[in-house]
């Protein structure tokens, strides 16, 4: 169930488990750091420039943080049971960052980005009720290789946040959302497909202010997936109505299509997702206004040891047109090596170097380098 899936599950933790009752419950968790450095130069390019100096070194010419990478730190509480004939589960997952602008100031931003319920059979399939990543672009970030590093290290965002890895870099955020979602049973040939209600959200613009609301039409999110061996396909589509609030603006309907790969062949992997649409925004859902655009996204990555993962990814997000929206942007793009050593089956060591660049409508090209050194656990 792709709206189930949480980050906790990627490297397989042992959580703590225990049993009550009739219930067995777990708690699990992540923590990570990463010394990020960064370095810009080149033309100011506007709206959500990633590797301009306004955003991807935070106003400077270089600058360092140690902070999160991709994921925040995370306390993951869960319980699952067996009653009548159905298999019951609810989670809550709890987050913070690490590196804030004051070594005073209380850290006390609290990210509940998982908060729901699940019930269902293997005939019925599962029903989700409650807060948890969407299902449109869950494909591309948990399969990304910066999942567990920090791919592009936006300084704009890493202080009382996290890096984007290639979010507006090859893909749109994930998103987290209330929502009503089912899951249908997956077949013996390995077809599988999702959908959500989501509770409309209201646009994140570049502007001082959002220009569109949502009103009575929820978001619509769906995805029909394949998996054999060692191949994942998943082809998906959203869909929401945003409703102008400000003179001169017209409503429009964010729509947005997804399809993705990945095959895993002994030591070697590969990874291929496109995303296209109206109103997908750079970074979130109609940040850009009906902006249309597109994002690919490639990967690849090899074991070169038991415990060594290296990997190149490249990602790019494209404007079509220089619409209001933009502020100018035409395009981020990110290159991004990393080095990924396995030290036990709990904590990864990474290394990244990369590249972000942002292009502008008027000619103009902004670019960070950076470079991120530290780890992650799952427990």
């Amino acid at each position: 169930m792709i709206g189930a899936l949480t980050v906790t599950g990627i490297q397989g933790a042992q959580a703590v488990d225990f049993k009550a009752g009739d219930w067995n419950a777990s708690i699990g968790g992540i923590v990570n750091a990463y010394y990020t450095q960064v370095s810009c130069n080149g033309d100011a390019v506007g709206g959500l420039a990633l590797g301009s100096k306004g955003l991807g070194c935070g106003g400077e010419n270089n600058r360092t943080t140690i902070g999160n990478g991709l994921l925040p730190n995370g306390l993951v509480t869960s319980a699952t049971s067996k009653q009548g004939d159905y298999d019951i589960k609810a989670l809550i997952g709890i987050y913070n960052a690490t590196a804030t602008d004051s070594a005073i100031a209380v850290n006390s931003g609290v990210d509940v980005r998982q908060a729901y319920f699940t019930f269902g059979n293997a005939q019925m399939g599962t029903i989700k009720l409650g807060r948890d990543n969407g299902i449109f672009g869950a494909g591309a970030i948990f399969s990304d290789m910066t999942l567990i590093g920090a791919g592009a290290p936006v300084q704009a965002t890493q202080r009382g946040r996290v890096t984007l890895g290639h979010i507006g870099a090859g893909y749109s955020y994930v998103g987290y959302y209330g929502q009503i979602a089912y899951s249908a049973p997956k077949s013996a040939s390995g077809i599988g497909f999702d959908a959500a209600l989501v509770s409309p959200v209201a646009d994140t613009p570049i502007v001082a202010a959002p220009v569109y609301s949502s009103k009575s039409s929820p978001q619509v999110q769906a995805q029909l997936s394949y998996a054999v061996e060692g191949f994942k396909g998943w082809l998906g589509a959203k869909s929401q109505k945003f409703s102008a609030t400000a003179p001169g603006v017209k409503d429009f309907t964010m729509t947005g299509v997804e399809a993705g790969a990945s095959y895993q062949a002994g030591a070697l992997g590969v990874l291929a997702n496109f995303q296209g649409g109206k109103g997908l925004g750079i970074l979130s859902d109609a940040d850009q206004g009906d902006t249309k655009s597109k994002a690919y996204f490639v990967q690849a990555t090899y074991k070169t040891a038991d415990k060594v993962k290296v990997g190149l990814s490249y990602g790019i997000s494209r404007n079509d047109d220089n619409t209001a929206g933009t502020g100018g942007l035409k395009s981020n793009a990110n290159l991004t090596c990393g080095v990924y050593y396995s030290m036990t089956s709990a904590i990864t060591l990474v290394g990244e170097i990369g590249q972000t660049r942002s292009k502008g409508f008027a000619g103009g090209e902004g670019k960070m380098n950076g470079a991120s050194l530290g780890g992650i656990i799952f427990f």
